[in-house]
């Protein structure tokens, strides 16, 4: 059995896609926690790329800075640092690139939140797996920690950019 994530909530019942589906057309608070309880239950049952969907998609949740579930599950940066750094051999692809391809492509709604949100975590996971290449098909110009901060600044909700820094800085104190 896979060791559980830390920073990640335990369900108390199983959960499936459909739970999250049914709440599909409201991106608040209640969808961003059953996203983390269900990424850590895909987590657990030895499936971390589907888990780390499930992050996604809470970090893609709209819920103000305000909210009570911030307070005890803040966004999920450390979330993923902590589960593209753990060994495993069951990822499938690349976790870089996952984050590189997502903010380039991000649309809709509040799409530049979700794109400087998607550069944040691809930061991080270049942080804690920096043998991961780039695409080299895909021409996108990587922006620096410095861009991500002021876009995070700008288009994120406050207290934000703290907490991606403090993941930041958590993985480099574990190195």
């Amino acid at each position: 059995m896979a060791t559980p994530c830390p920073h990640l909530p335990f369900g108390v019942r199983k959960l499936s896609w459909r739970e999250l589906n049914a709440l599909r057309d409201d991106q608040g608070e209640e969808l961003y926690l059953l996203c983390l309880e269900y990424g850590q239950q895909l987590w657990l049952d030895n499936l971390p790329a589907r888990a780390l969907l499930a992050v996604d998609r809470a970090l893609y949740c709209n819920v103000p800075a305000d909210a009570e579930c911030l307070k005890q599950h803040p966004l999920p940066y450390a979330v993923i640092g902590w589960l593209v750094s753990q060994p495993t051999e069951q990822f499938t692809g690349n976790a870089r690139v996952h984050y590189q391809h997502l903010a380039d492509r991000v649309k809709g709604e509040r799409a530049l939140q979700k794109k400087w949100r998607a550069w944040a975590a691809w930061a991080i996971t270049r942080q804690v797996r920096p043998d991961l290449a780039a695409d080299p098909e895909h021409a996108v110009t990587e922006p620096t920690r410095s861009e991500i901060k002021q876009a995070l600044q700008h288009h994120g909700i406050k207290g934000e950019v703290e907490t991606w820094e403090k993941a930041i800085g958590s993985i480099t104190s574990n190195a």
